[in-house]
């Protein structure tokens, strides 16, 4: 009798923490952002981005990580004026964030149906925010850039990367 009790703890421990952990990954963390009606995109040959209109902004972010942005937006622009991006890689979203859908992307950007450029350079060291355009319609992520991968790695940064910021070990 003891044995069945004790199983059942254990078998009812273990699903509320997998629930738990599936519930903290996907939904805990992430922030719905404010209605927006500009971001940010580098022009080509500009110094530093600037700001673009935007309408129907849908954003998520976390302060858990870096790399958990996610936005989709209506945006009138001619990507031939923009910075080209060639190391896109279209980060998933939760399922519960519809709008970004990072297999679509992916296959538009192969496909050469829509176009990645760069957002901001390093919005924090090592991580560019980009922007794929397509069809009137913006998909913004936050990505690792070589000087990320670099720094985070603990090697040294190549050559052309701002300083990295002081290590706190």
């Amino acid at each position: 009798m003891t044995g069945r009790i004790l199983v059942s703890f254990l078998l009812l421990a273990t699903v509320l923490a997998g629930v738990g952990t599936y519930y903290f990954q996907v939904y805990a963390f992430y922030d719905e952002l404010p209605e927006q009606r500009s971001i940010r995109l580098t022009p080509i040959g500009a110094a530093a981005s600037q700001e673009f209109a935007v309408q129907n902004f849908r954003g998520i972010d976390s302060d858990s990580s870096p790399i958990r942005y996610r936005a989709c937006f209506e945006i009138d622009v001619d990507p031939a004026q923009l910075t080209p991006y060639s190391r896109a890689t279209p980060l998933n979203a939760p399922g519960w964030f519809d709008c970004f859908d990072a297999g679509t992307l992916t296959e538009a950007l192969r496909d050469g149906s829509a176009q990645a450029v760069m957002g901001e350079a390093n919005i924090s060291y090592g991580i560019d925010r980009v922007v794929i355009l397509m069809d009137g319609r913006g998909y913004s992520w936050q990505q690792i850039n070589p000087c990320g991968e670099a720094h985070f790695d603990g090697d040294p940064v190549p050559q052309g990367c701002p300083p990295p910021p002081e290590r706190r070990d």
